[in-house]
């Protein structure tokens, strides 16, 4: 995820925090963590942030011995935990960091949670290639495009550029070609929103 789409999903996180009433459990996938992110472990973090230190004794008991509850128990001890909850905002970051074969299961299960909790919200980014996968799972997803200002994107990299400490390895020619695919990339990213069921920033 880039930059700025790690900004402003901490933007909308933070502003969720400081609503009073609103339980909020977020994640922020990191590329170097891939393996250990898995479905199960992603979910138990979500609960985790939901019951907070006042852990319930049946969710405890579950854990107890160092227990590793499955993926079904732990979807159990989330629907639990939600009905208790006035509202609830789930939000994961960089999802198309995830690793492809655990990302059905992942969109499966967030879904299955708003099915049985209407209140529960799902904000989630991701780069533009995840979007068909998120749709399938959350039709009335809206998405929302996060287009970076052109102009200061270009006066920031040539001013990184004009830094280089050896300026003599890069030529104009080189130059150009790398603010012209920066540009391009950055030109990429979006973000998307479900008011109903599912907020999705990509």
């Amino acid at each position: 995820m880039s930059l700025i789409g790690r900004k402003f999903s901490s933007l909308v996180i933070d502003s969720l925090c400081d609503h009073a009433g609103l339980a909020v459990a977020w994640l922020y996938y990191d590329y170097n963590f891939q393996k250990e992110l898995t479905v199960v472990n992603i979910v138990g973090a979500i609960l985790k942030r939901l019951v907070g230190r006042e852990i319930p004794e049946g969710i405890r008991e579950a854990f107890k011995g160092g227990r590793r509850p499955a993926l079904a128990d732990l979807m159990r001890m989330l629907r639990v935990a939600i009905a208790k909850l006035p509202q609830v905002f789930i939000c994961i970051d960089a999802l198309d960091e995830c690793l492809p074969k655990d990302l059905p299961q992942l969109l499966e299960s967030l879904r299955d949670i708003v099915r049985e909790s209407p209140e529960t919200r799902i904000f989630l980014t991701g780069r533009p290639h995840v979007g068909e996968a998120i749709q399938k799972y959350f039709p009335k997803v809206v998405a929302i495009r996060i287009s970076p200002n052109e102009d200061d994107t270009r006066n920031y990299v040539v001013m990184r550029l004009d830094r280089d400490e050896i300026p003599e390895a890069m030529n104009k020619g080189l130059r150009e070609e790398i603010v012209r695919i920066i540009l391009e990339k950055m030109s990429n990213m979006f973000v998307g929103a479900s008011p109903l069921s599912a907020m999705y920033t990509y």
